[in-house]
C-alpha cells in the first residue's frame, strides 16, 4: 500500500514538473506592466513614457539596432508644422540640437559650413534641430533611454504563428522564436509591419481601398495626371516622379514580342479601384562626398543591365529636351540628396526611375522573416546597381556620371561595414481596422475627431505602386499621391486601439486604423513618436483605472496627454 502511494506521489510530481518544464519562461520570466514590441521611434517614445508613469516596461526590438527609420537613414524629418510636435518627440529634436551644439560632433565639416538648415522655429524656449545623421539619432535615443527604467532586449522576434497567448480578448503573454515568453498587463505594437497586432487576431487590411469604400478621391488606382479632392484642391498625382514621354517598355525597343522589361504590368487597373498593391520601399541612403569617409559605389555580383534599361532609356529620351546638359546635370540626378551635418545626406527617391524598387514589395507584410530578409536584400542589391549605373555606365550622360561618382556610402554610420543599413523603408504595410478609420476626410479637416491623441502635419503622400504600359504603348508609373498641404489634423484615440471584441489591452500606434490615403499623411516619424507616447499614456491609465482600453474615459486620457505636453489642437 505504501509503495502504491509513493508511486502515485512520484507520478504526480513528474506531471507537475513536466508541465513546468513545458513552458519554463512563462512561469519564471518576470511580468511587466507594459510590453512594447518594436524599438522604432514610436516604441522608444512608448517605453520612455511608460517608465515615467511608474510602470515596469519591456522594450523588445527584433533587430540589433533601435530607432527604426530615424536611426536608419531618415534624417530629413518629414513634418510641415513643427509646433504640432510636443512631448517626448520634441525632447528628441531638442536632444539633436544639443548633440550638434557640441563641437566634438562636427568631424567632417565645421558647424559654420553646414548650410542644410533643419533648425526649429524662431523663439523656441528650448531650441530644436530636425536634420541629423543616423548615428546622432541613435546616440540621442540611447541617452534618453539611459535616464529611464526601461528593460531593453534586442534580436528577439515574435513567434508570429502561435506566439500570442490570450485569455478571451486579453493578451497575457507573447513568445519569441527562441521560446522566450514575456508576460504583460498591456501590450503596444510599435512595429512598422503590425506583426503583434496580426498575430493577436486583430483585423487589418493591405493595399489600397477603392475610392467608393470611404467616399475618398485619392485612393485606389491613380493613373490620371490630375485628381480633384473633396475641397476642390488639385493634386498632380501621376504627373510626379514619372517617365518622360516615349520610353519604350519592351526588352527590344519597339518589339512587343520580345516581352516586357522587368517589373512592368500591361494594365494598371481601373481608376479609383482598390487593389492589394503597396507603395514602393527603398533604403534611405546616407551618402558622403568626403573622400576619407566614402565607400565608392560597388557593382553587385548579380548585376543585370536589363534591370536599369528603363533608367537608361529615360535619360536618352531627354536628348533634345535639354540644351545645356552641364547646367541641368544636378537636376537630372534621380535622387533627392538632402544635406545632413558632416557632409552626409539623406538620399530619397526622385523622378521616374530612382531608389524606389517599384512593384517588388507586395509580399513583404505577410512574408516570413526569412522571406522579408530576402526582399530587403533584393532592394539593397537593386539600389547598389542603380548607384553604380549612375556613376559608371557609359549610357548615362557624362555630366551625371561625374557628379554621381563624387558620392559614396559612408564608412562611419552602420554596422554592416559596406555603408548600407539594415532598416528598409517600410512606408506602409498592414493597417488595422478598428471602430474608427482615419480617412481623407480627416486629412482635409472635413471631419474633426473629438478624441485626439496627437496631430498629423504632412501632405497626403504616397509613392508609386506599380509600372504599366499606357494607352500609347509607353511605360508609366502609377500610385503617386501628392496632395496640397492643409492645416494639421487630429488623430483619433479609437484609431490606435482595436475593437473591443478582438483585443482589450493592445495599442497600435504605427499600423493604426487608417485608409491608404490617410496613412500617407500620418506615417511620419515624429507623428509615430507622438502616437507612441500617447499609446503608453493610455496603457498606463488603463492599468491604473483597471479598465479595458476601450472603456478608458477620454477626459482622463486627455488630461494626462496635456500634462505630458502632447499637442491636441491646431492653433495658427
Amino acid at each position: 500500500m505504501n509503495k502504491n502511494i509513493l508511486a502515485l506521489v512520484a507520478i504526480s510530481f513528474f506531471l507537475v514538473l513536466s508541465s513546468f518544464m513545458a513552458e519554463p519562461t512563462l512561469t519564471r520570466k518576470k511580468a511587466y506592466d507594459i510590453v512594447v514590441y518594436g524599438g522604432t521611434s514610436a516604441g522608444i517614445a512608448a517605453a520612455i513614457q511608460s517608465s515615467r508613469m511608474g510602470k515596469t516596461v519591456l522594450l523588445i526590438e527584433p533587430s540589433s539596432r533601435i530607432g527604426g527609420l530615424t536611426t536608419g537613414g531618415l534624417g530629413q524629418t518629414d513634418i510641415s508644422k513643427k509646433k504640432v510636435i510636443g512631448g517626448i518627440a520634441r525632447e528628441f529634436y531638442q536632444g539633436i540640437y544639443t548633440y550638434y551644439d557640441d563641437p566634438a560632433n562636427w568631424k567632417w565639416q565645421k558647424r559654420s559650413a553646414y548650410k542644410g538648415g533643419g533648425k526649429g522655429n524662431p523663439g523656441e524656449a528650448i531650441p530644436t534641430m530636425w536634420k541629423f545623421e543616423p548615428s546622432a539619432a541613435l546616440q540621442v535615443y540611447e541617452d534618453m533611454l539611459a535616464k529611464e527604467k526601461v528593460k531593453l532586449v534586442t534580436q528577439k522576434k515574435l513567434n508570429r504563428k502561435d506566439g500570442v497567448r490570450k485569455n478571451g480578448t486579453t493578451i497575457y503573454a507573447i513568445e519569441m522564436l527562441d521560446g522566450t515568453v514575456y508576460r504583460g498587463k498591456m501590450f503596444i505594437d510599435a512595429t512598422y509591419e503590425g506583426d503583434l497586432m496580426a498575430a493577436a487576431g486583430v483585423s487589418y487590411t493591405l493595399g489600397r481601398e477603392s475610392n467608393s469604400e470611404y467616399g475618398e478621391t485619392l485612393n485606389g488606382v491613380q493613373a490620371n495626371n490630375f485628381n480633384l479632392t473633396l475641397k476642390r484642391k488639385i493634386s498632380r498625382n501621376a504627373h510626379y516622379h514619372n517617365f518622360l514621354p516615349g520610353v519604350d517598355p519592351y526588352i527590344i525597343n519597339g518589339d512587343p514580342s520580345s516581352g516586357l522589361l522587368p517589373n512592368i504590368n500591361l494594365k494598371p487597373g481601373l481608376e479609383g479601384e482598390g487593389d492589394d498593391k503597396i507603395q514602393a520601399y527603398c533604403f534611405r541612403m546616407c551618402l558622403t562626398d568626403v573622400p576619407e569617409n566614402r565607400i565608392p559605389f560597388k557593382k553587385p555580383d548579380n548585376y543585370n543591365e536589363l534591370d536599369y534599361e528603363l533608367l537608361l532609356r529615360n535619360y536618352e529620351a531627354r536628348k533634345g529636351l535639354v540644351r545645356d546638359m552641364h547646367s541641368y546635370s544636378n537636376l537630372l540626378l534621380p535622387w533627392i540628396n538632402a544635406k545632413m551635418p558632416n557632409r552626409k545626406t539623406d538620399t530619397n527617391n526622385k523622378f521616374g526611375f530612382s531608389t524606389d524598387y517599384i512593384g517588388r514589395n507586395y509580399e513583404y507584410p505577410e512574408a516570413s522573416y526569412q522571406e522579408r530578409e530576402k526582399i530587403a536584400e533584393e532592394h539593397r542589391e537593386y539600389q547598389m546597381g542603380l548607384m553604380w549605373t549612375l556613376a559608371n555606365h557609359p549610357r548615362i550622360p557624362k555630366e551625371v556620371r561625374d557628379i554621381a561618382s563624387q558620392w559614396g556610402m559612408t564608412k562611419d554610420e552602420f554596422e554592416r561595414g559596406d555603408g548600407w543599413q539594415d532598416q528598409l523603408y517600410i512606408r506602409e504595410a498592414r493597417r488595422m481596422i478598428s471602430d474608427y478609420v482615419m480617412t481623407q476626410h480627416n486629412c482635409e479637416r472635413i471631419t474633426i475627431v473629438e478624441d485626439p491623441v496627437g496631430l498629423a502635419s504632412y501632405p497626403i503622400d504616397s509613392h508609386h505602386v506599380q509600372r504599366y504600359v499606357d494607352a500609347n504603348g509607353y511605360v508609366q508609373n502609377e500610385g503617386n499621391v501628392a496632395a496640397l498641404q492643409l492645416d494639421p489634423f487630429p488623430v483619433s484615440y479609437r484609431s490606435i486601439i482595436p475593437t473591443e471584441r478582438e483585443a482589450t489591452n493592445l495599442v497600435v500606434p504605427v499600423c493604426l486604423s487608417s485608409t491608404h490615403v490617410a496613412f500617407g499623411s500620418i506615417r511620419m516619424e515624429p507623428v509615430f513618436m507622438v502616437l507612441g507616447q500617447s499609446a503608453a499614456i493610455a496603457a498606463s491609465l488603463a492599468i491604473d483605472e483597471n479598465v479595458k482600453l476601450q472603456d478608458l474615459e477620454y477626459d482622463i486620457l486627455k488630461e494626462s496627454l496635456l500634462k505630458n505636453k502632447q499637442r491636441l489642437k491646431w492653433e495658427k
